[in-house]
């Protein structure tokens, strides 16, 4: 069923979202996206370049976050936009936690503006804003 934005006040939260973080995950979100590079999916590169693992890269991050958005708003939401920041990386063995309160309403325009956050063990992976369209 899709939220309406008649439905959504600000301050809203939404439920948690717990991505436990494994290898096959961060691989297959870099293969899927198209990014090759090494330190995503090779985990000798990775190490030789300082990390001790594949870390996921942004774009992984920013299918979790449209899914966590979406998983929320209903299947007739559209995302207009994404905005975030990344803090420190996502490895395997670790789990992310994906949370987020809403910021704005605007009825006028059945936009929704949600603060989102991804937090890992040792802190924030991603943080930033998604504005969702919503039916009215």
């Amino acid at each position: 069923m899709s939220r309406r934005v008649s439905e959504v006040k600000v301050g809203e939260e939404l439920p948690p979202l717990d991505v436990p973080l494994t290898a096959a995950i961060i691989v297959g979100g870099a293969i899927a996206s198209r990014d090759y590079t090494p330190v995503h999916h090779d985990r000798g590169a990775a190490q030789a370049s300082g990390m001790s693992d594949v870390f996921m890269n942004i774009l992984t991050t920013n299918g979790y976050v449209g899914r966590y958005v979406t998983d929320w708003a209903g299947p007739d939401a559209m995302i207009r936009k994404v905005a975030i920041k990344l803090g420190g990386r996502n490895m395997p063995g670790d789990s992310m936690r994906m949370g987020g309160g809403v910021a704005k309403v605007g009825a006028a325009s059945g936009t929704v503006e949600r603060v989102v956050a991804a937090r890992r063990g040792w802190g924030d992976h991603a943080t930033g804003t998604v504005v969702v369209a919503l039916p009215r």
